[in-house]
């Protein structure tokens, strides 16, 4: 509708026409506003009847009503002018200001159309359609205005999570201070029901957080000291200290922000189509309106087709192509980020509309990055405690990511022995003594696992990694150890399956393991043992084939991400170069949003060509109606802009997700995320 729409690659703006969109505002300057207690982030979006940017187009509205019914009650014709000339002040002072501004800067827009042809009405002695022309496209404006301000409204609020003020302790001292003002290292003191004011890490203290509003997640998870903590979590139960790993203004929650509003500030491929169909069609049409106004003359009847001119300026005005395509956009995205799903362009979201395959990578995003003990092999008069406790009193003493799958096996009920003398082997695995014994654990590279040695094969041929341990110069036992799937992994494959969706894994782990996981998930396209050069050339030889997705969580993901038609970065916190490379970030980890977000964005995609198409046929319909007189000044200012606030209304569509895409209802049962690193 706002000839802004129409500017040379300009996103859409407020009704504050020379202010910054909220894509532009800078993203610190935005949080410290928030957690200052007094940014517009805050403030909820004024009721309709309140709304500034509607005062003027509703007095024309008013005075236009008063208008025409002083005129049927037989008023004076004087005063029923002057209702329509105030009437038309009230609706012309919402664009001919800007339009003047704009044209002083040679920029051409729908505005201009609208100002040209209610000054021809007047000058014709039309002033009643002159006013009606004003007030259309005034509240027609005003209205496209509220509805990107509603939609941006839901963004800017992810930002409200934070809280005005923080306790904190420094030099033991605790002091209350702006949450702005929190920098790395402080202690923070979250009592049950606040919420935690920056990204930190459990210094102390046990409780259950909810992070629902920023994850999705709909179950609270418990934390104890060493638990990563999100910004705008709510602690449920118990103090917490917890030690900041970010400033109070540069966390995971601006951070969203940030990538959202890089979303409003960016148009997709068919928003830029939009745009250039409308750019060059206003000095199309003031042509071809200047050209009926010369045939006008060379017939005689300068004045019929001087008006006809005018009417032709209003029915082919482009303002409702200009908008087919944003409010559909920020509307769709701005639903999207509620879910959690944080989409960086429009142009990304309309490609995840037309996505038709999706690459996996494994450890991470298939799996839940986090080596668990699946099976234990004995000898003979060995028990699997003592297999355990063997591999547990060792791996205490190791960084290695297996030891930590060791040590959660432990033994509850035994008395835990120290291993002494312990000695890591890089690459090998890890020995010391215990209880006077020699003791092993490791690769069985390193150690003939003997009698176990068909075990360790067939653990192997299920896609585990085998640890050997070994007292006393014999191997005792093996641990199973793997990366297990994502409990929803396999239904989201399916969801995708059944949306007409192919599937495949691109991994760097060796093919065995690959192959089991993929078996278990329901993917039958894997591609094992590849470096990351491999994934961005696999993803490139698929993108030539049809639109393709790669979803990855790990540094070594980042060249497939970003060489993907959409790449898309599991846990919107985890891996920086991921989430950078991406073009869609997941707050959460659950893999079922994967098919909400995609058929969400092929809903969206279906409404922005709906909308294209509607746009066009406004035009080509109206032209030649206006061109042979059928429909006049009037009619054609009522059915252009009721037709625009169709296009609007359908745009708005985009925001409602359908109850089977309902992220609530769908993922009652998620579990709680563990923050992404790449194994591969």
């Amino acid at each position: 509708m706002s000839e802004e729409c129409c500017g040379a690659d300009a996103p859409p703006k407020s009704r504050a026409s020379d202010s910054p969109t909220p894509a532009a505002t800078d993203t610190a300057g935005a949080a410290t506003a928030v957690t200052g207690g007094t940014g517009a982030a805050h403030d909820d979006l004024s009721s309709w009847w309140k709304d500034r940017g509607l005062r003027l187009p509703a007095t024309s509205g008013i005075l236009l009503a008063a208008s025409l019914i002083a005129g049927w009650m037989g008023g004076a014709d004087w005063f029923v002018t002057v209702l329509q000339s105030l009437s038309l002040i009230a609706g012309a002072a919402t664009f001919v200001p800007g339009t003047v501004r704009r044209l002083l800067r040679g920029s051409l827009g729908v505005g201009l159309l609208m100002s040209i042809a209610a000054i021809g009405a007047v000058l014709l002695g039309h002033v009643g359609e002159a006013a009606a022309l004003a007030f259309l496209f005034s509240i027609a404006e005003a209205l496209e205005d509220r509805a990107m301000d509603r939609a941006r409204h839901g963004l800017r609020a992810l930002l409200s999570l934070i809280p005005n003020v923080a306790l904190i302790e420094r030099d033991g001292e605790p002091l209350t201070l702006p949450a702005g003002d929190i920098v790395v290292g402080d202690i923070l003191v979250v009592r049950a029901g606040e919420r935690v004011a920056t990204d930190g890490v459990v210094a102390s203290g046990r409780g259950s957080v909810d992070t629902s509003a920023i994850t999705g997640e709909s179950m609270p998870a418990t934390v104890e000291t060493g638990d990563a903590v999100f910004a705008g979590s709510i602690n449920g139960e118990g103090a917490l200290r917890i030690r900041a790993t970010a400033n109070g203004t540069d966390n995971s929650l601006t951070t969203i922000v940030r990538l959202v509003e890089q979303a409003n500030a960016q148009k997709g491929n068919r928003a830029r189509l939009a745009d250039c169909i409308a750019r060059p069609l206003v000095p199309i049409v003031l042509g071809v309106a200047a050209a009926i106004v010369g045939f006008g003359f060379l017939v005689g009847a300068p004045e019929l087709w001087t008006e006809r001119a005018l009417v032709v300026l209003v029915a082919a005005s482009p303002c409702a192509l200009a908008i087919a395509v944003p409010v559909t956009v920020i509307s769709a995205i701005g639903s999207a980020s509620k879910l959690g799903i944080i989409v960086k362009s429009g142009a990304a979201f309309e490609r995840m509309g037309s996505i038709r395959t999706v690459a996996f990578d494994k450890t991470g995003t298939l799996t839940q990055n986090r080596p668990t003990v699946v099976t234990v092999e004995t000898v003979a008069n060995v028990t699997r405690d003592e297999v355990l406790e063997i591999a547990a009193a060792l791996e205490t003493h190791s960084t290695h990511p297996l030891a930590q799958a060791a040590l959660a096996e432990r033994p509850a009920r035994s008395v835990h022995s120290e291993a002494r003398e312990v000695r890591e082997d890089a690459g090998r695995g890890i020995s010391g003594t215990l209880n006077g014994a020699a003791v092993r654990a490791g690769s069985t590279r390193w150690m003939d696992a003997g009698e176990l040695e068909p075990a360790a094969v067939r653990l192997a041929d299920e896609g585990m990694t085998v640890m050997a341990v070994e007292r006393a110069g014999i191997v005792i036992g093996l641990l199973g150890i793997r990366d297990e799937l994502r409990p929803e992994a396999t239904e989201a494959v399916a969801q995708l399956a059944s949306a007409g969706i192919q599937t495949l894994m691109l991994t760097g782990d060796n093919a065995r393991t690959a192959a089991t996981i993929a078996h278990e998930a329901g993917i039958s396209d894997v591609r094992a043992e590849l470096l990351p050069a491999d994934k961005a050339s696999a993803i490139s030889a698929l993108s030539a084939d049809s639109p393709t997705a790669m979803i990855g969580d790990g540094i070594n993901d980042a060249p497939a991400l970003a060489t993907a038609d959409v790449g898309i970065a599991m846990g919107a916190t985890g891996s920086a170069a991921a989430v950078e490379s991406a073009d869609v970030a997941f707050t959460g980890s659950d893999l079922r949003l994967i098919p909400v977000a995609l058929l969400h964005a092929r809903r969206g995609r279906r409404i922005m060509t709906g909308n294209i198409v509607l746009s066009l046929l406004i035009i080509v319909g109206l032209f030649p109606l206006a061109l042979t007189g059928v429909l006049g000044l009037a009619g054609v200012v009522l059915v252009h802009e009721l037709a625009e606030l169709v296009v609007i209304l359908n745009g708005l569509r985009a925001a409602r997700l359908s109850p089977s895409l309902d992220s609530r209802a769908l993922l009652s049962d998620r579990h709680q995320p563990q923050p992404v690193r790449s194994l591969v």
